[in-house]
């Protein structure tokens, strides 16, 4: 069966939470050529890519894009995962299903590498379920 639904996970800057859902959207939604982009590129978050690689998850040609990146891709559904208040989240302007699933940013928490890490792991831990357990059901 091919593939003829197109996802998008945006976020502010494509290093963390964006990538992370793109992952797990590859694997569990089968149904849909993922994709994601922020309104920065600001490279992969070394703790995004340490967390992912536990979870068997190597992120092989993964890259940081803009939403210029994949600009002439029309998405049928763009799920925004950015978390708090201040931080802006990206608009999509193009027709498509928008749904909001808001994460906390792991790149804000300071401390030990291993609060850093737990973070991290916490987030990526909350995504991997959203996407199994929820989106899945709802697009």
């Amino acid at each position: 069966m091919a593939i003829s639904k197109k996802l998008l996970f945006l976020c502010t800057g494509n290093s963390c939470r964006s990538q992370m859902a793109e992952a797990y959207g590859k694997n569990y939604l089968k149904n849909y050529d993922v994709y994601s982009a922020g309104l920065e590129k600001h490279g992969l978050n070394p703790y995004m890519l340490k967390v992912m690689k536990e979870d068997g998850y190597e992120m092989q040609g993964h890259y940081s894009k803009t939403l210029n990146d994949v600009n002439d891709i029309d998405f049928d559904v763009v799920v925004t995962v950015c978390g708090h208040a201040n931080e802006t989240c990206p608009m999509y302007l193009k027709k498509a299903q928008i749904i909001h699933k808001g994460f906390d940013d792991p790149a804000q928490v300071t401390g030990s590498e291993e609060e850093i890490l737990g973070q991290f792991r916490k987030v990526r831990d909350e995504i991997k379920s959203y996407i199994k357990n929820e989106l899945s059901k709802i697009i």
